[in-house]
């Protein structure tokens, strides 16, 4: 039964209580100028490029032009 998280204590009785999961923790950060950090700008960036494009060829006018008319 031990391999399913179920102990029996010293008098025979089943302990339920939850098992606690392991901890880890990651070594790699997640701020600053790290791979990820830029990896995911560069992603964004991509995406606003091409959004940027596609709201100009919709519009016929470019971005300054639109921006001037709200």
């Amino acid at each position: 039964m031990a391999d399913r998280g179920l102990q029996l204590d010293n008098d025979g009785k089943m302990n339920n209580f939850a098992i606690e999961p392991k901890v880890y923790i990651d070594d790699e950060p997640r701020t600053g100028f790290t791979p990820y950090a830029e990896r995911l700008n560069g992603r964004l960036a991509m995406i606003g490029f091409v959004s940027l494009l596609a709201l100009e060829v919709s519009t016929k006018h470019g971005l300054i032009t639109w921006l001037t008319h709200l």
